[in-house]
């Protein structure tokens, strides 16, 4: 299939995916919507890293990302009073590019536990930092309120639909982008870094920049992660930037697999919804229940639940 054509059958269906949401935001109890809203701003940071995952590496230290979109937002908000939720969005993910770039050449050179290890101690770097600095609001961090779009404040009632759709609208477009990378020659290329790297040198390309630049893509989808959670949460803390929080994402990922994107918004609300029900009536057990069902997908699937679109002959070329 031609990549044109490809691209199209990509933004036909998220187009598609979109309306689907929004539908549902309408139909569906309260919790529910605002539980879903969190899952797809954390499920693009999930989403960065099964883009790494595609060249081999798995970066165990997004929160660093995570957290400088977030703060970037969030600075953005109260100290410039820039309201405006596609804005702050864009500067989340700008910010985590830009604080990712000087690191993206030195971690292309690392692979397995030493990329993972490297990219979690700067994670942690970042975590310490936040903690001791007051200006940015320490250990308690800092709040931030209503968000607006193109001036226009939602009412108290429809609130969590706003920030539904925003977010939606927001997670199908990179979600199609990151599909249409993926198909990309470059995209292809990330997989053959992951099966045979000294090939695609032999190929004239080099492995360290395929590498580099999907840290940095990876990086900005986790920045626009982080600028959407808080504007949903309204607060923001340096536990954004804990190495905890950056294994929920990895967990995600890992649940997911790397072959498709629905999988990993799937595996990211998966993740939520055992949380929210295990945390009131299973409080301390919550986290068993997620370690066995990793373990049964890592068994019987060993690829991911996206592996299930792959043998759908239906999903196989537009599995998004």
């Amino acid at each position: 299939m031609a990549p044109s054509s490809s691209s199209g059958r990509t933004a036909a269906a998220a187009a598609a995916a979109l309306a689907l949401l929004l539908a549902l935001g309408w139909v569906l109890p309260r919790w529910l919507v605002s539980l879903a809203t969190l899952a797809f701003s954390h499920g693009l940071v999930s989403l960065g890293i099964a883009l790494m995952m595609r060249s081999g590496v798995v970066p165990f230290g997004q929160g660093l990302v995570f957290a400088a979109g977030g703060y970037a937002a969030a600075l953005l908000f109260n100290k410039a009073g820039v309201t405006d939720i596609l804005l702050l969005c864009a500067a989340g993910g700008v910010a985590a590019f830009l604080l990712a770039a000087p690191f993206a050449p030195l971690l292309a050179r690392y692979r397995g536990i030493f990329f993972a290890m490297l990219s979690l101690a700067l994670s942690m770097v970042l975590y310490g930092f936040l903690m001791k600095t007051t200006a940015l609001g320490g250990s308690d961090g800092f709040n931030v309120t209503r968000a607006t779009l193109f001036g226009w404040r939602a009412p108290d009632a429809t609130v969590h639909y706003f920030l539904w759709a925003v977010t939606a609208a927001v997670t199908c477009l990179l979600a199609a982008l990151v599909r249409i990378y993926w198909d990309s020659q470059r995209g292809l290329l990330s997989l053959g870094v992951r099966e045979n790297e000294l090939r695609v040198e032999y190929l004239g390309t080099s492995v360290s920049n395929v590498v580099a630049w999907n840290y940095l893509l990876a990086a900005a989808l986790g920045g626009v992660g982080g600028a959407l959670t808080v504007v949903t949460l309204g607060h923001i803390d340096p536990n954004f930037s804990y190495w905890t929080t950056s294994g929920e994402f990895v967990f995600v990922a890992i649940l997911a697999g790397y072959h498709s994107v629905i999988a990993v918004m799937a595996a990211s609300f998966l993740l939520e919804l055992v949380r929210s029900f295990s945390s009131t009536y299973f409080p301390n057990t919550w986290q068993l229940a997620l370690g066995l069902f990793l373990l049964l997908v890592i068994r019987f699937l060993p690829d991911g639940l996206g592996s299930l679109l792959q043998r759908l002959p239906v999903w196989r070329r537009s599995a998004a």
